[in-house]
């Protein structure tokens, strides 16, 4: 299509791509046959910038897309859809978008509603729930303190309950406050990286001063994971953590690693080596836990040892099971689902370990509390 390949076409960002279909020029019979393709595509690809996705090319891989990009894409397909009395839930559609961004998601929510459906957001953002005919507070609190529902109606019903936080904050009787007195930087320790040229950015220097809290912001596609993720984090992982990860983005020069002792980069990922990995494993709470268990003299009678209490190794686990608490079974044609394991109902470990008791409360009973019931 005007001297441009399909896999050109397909490197393009969204916006790019755009941008090139509605500047094209097609003349004679060629423009006549064209003319309701390229409306379709123009619309598809308006769809897909209006829910924040421009920065994005073509080709991108499923894989690779954030939970946020990949649910504003379905998004924007049901946009295209065109359908009418349909409850569409979203979770957390904001979440990594810049305020520019926001307001388009916010205009495309509300265009889904104006076609006659019925739209339901979970959300923390301001804008959205600004933006809401109808908000329902659930609160007050968190976990054992919360489910509830605290107040619903319009805006200004939420902002008159005094119960309400969200309505508190929204009404400006509560407000997050701002440092009254900022740290100044020291312009002898900064980090300076020169020459940055990964993917959009056009040969960008960044001065970081050190020991300070630094917010890197932007508009979605702007450039900013380049610069972090993929340029910034491999060379300090490289030289100060020696490791052998994929090569940075193009740069030119990095100079002041020599105020830090290491880098740590704490992303999204999940947690944890295995599967069975959770929060008291991560954090190494588990360890002490299984070691107050093997200390109970009923556990001292039988020979127990603290890794009779892990769920990781043979022993204390339920074997049905290794320790899952569930089954996977394999779905022909359809994913796999996942059902609680009928030998110990899901609580991972055998009958003979599940015998002990700390406070009167097995091992898996601990394991089920909330932070804040384990911490009393």
């Amino acid at each position: 299509v005007e001297n441009t390949p399909l896999p050109a076409i397909s490197d393009m960002s969204i916006g790019h791509a755009m941008e090139f279909f509605n500047n094209l020029k097609l003349a004679g019979q060629r423009a006549k046959i064209a003319e309701k393709i390229l409306k379709e595509i123009g619309d598809r690809l308006k769809f897909l910038v209006n829910v924040g996705l421009n920065y994005l090319t073509l080709s991108r891989s499923a894989e690779t897309l954030s939970g946020g990009e990949a649910q504003r894409i379905r998004l924007a397909s049901q946009i295209g859809a065109g359908l009418v009395g349909v409850m569409y839930v979203l979770d957390e559609p904001s979440i990594g978008l810049h305020q520019r961004d926001n307001e388009r998601l916010l205009g495309t929510l509300i265009h889904l509603r104006d076609l006659g459906n019925t739209v339901i957001v979970v959300e923390h953002d301001e804008d959205a729930i600004r933006a809401a005919d109808h908000v329902i507070d659930i609160g007050p609190g968190a976990g054992v303190h919360g489910g509830e529902v605290v107040a619903e109606g319009p805006l200004e019903a939420i902002m008159a309950v005094p119960e309400s936080l969200t309505g508190q904050y929204m009404s400006g009787k509560r407000k997050i406050e701002v440092p009254k007195k900022r740290v100044p930087a020291n312009p002898e320790k900064v980090l300076k990286l020169t020459g940055a040229r990964g993917n959009n950015l056009k040969d960008v220097t960044l001065t970081l001063p050190v020991g300070l809290f630094t917010c890197i912001t932007g508009v979605s596609g702007s450039g900013k994971s380049t610069l972090i993720n993929d340029t910034l984090f491999p060379i300090a992982q490289r030289q100060l953590n020696g490791a052998t990860i994929a090569e940075p983005a193009p740069y030119r020069d990095i100079q002041g690693l020599e105020h830090f002792d290491k880098v740590i980069d704490i992303d999204q990922s999940p947690i944890g080596r295995t599967p069975r990995s959770n929060p008291a494993t991560y954090t190494g709470v588990f360890t002490p836990v299984r070691e107050l268990f093997a200390g109970v003299p009923e556990s001292r009678a039988r020979g127990y040892t603290p890794g009779r209490f892990s769920f990781n190794v043979r022993g204390g686990r339920c074997e049905a099971c290794q320790g899952d608490g569930v089954i996977k079974v394999e779905m022909h044609f359809l994913p796999d689902i996942y059902v609680p394991c009928d030998q110990c109902k899901g609580k991972r470990y055998n009958r003979e370990t599940l015998e002990i008791k700390y406070k009167g409360k097995t091992i898996h009973e601990v394991l089920d509390m909330t932070i804040e019931e384990a911490r009393e």
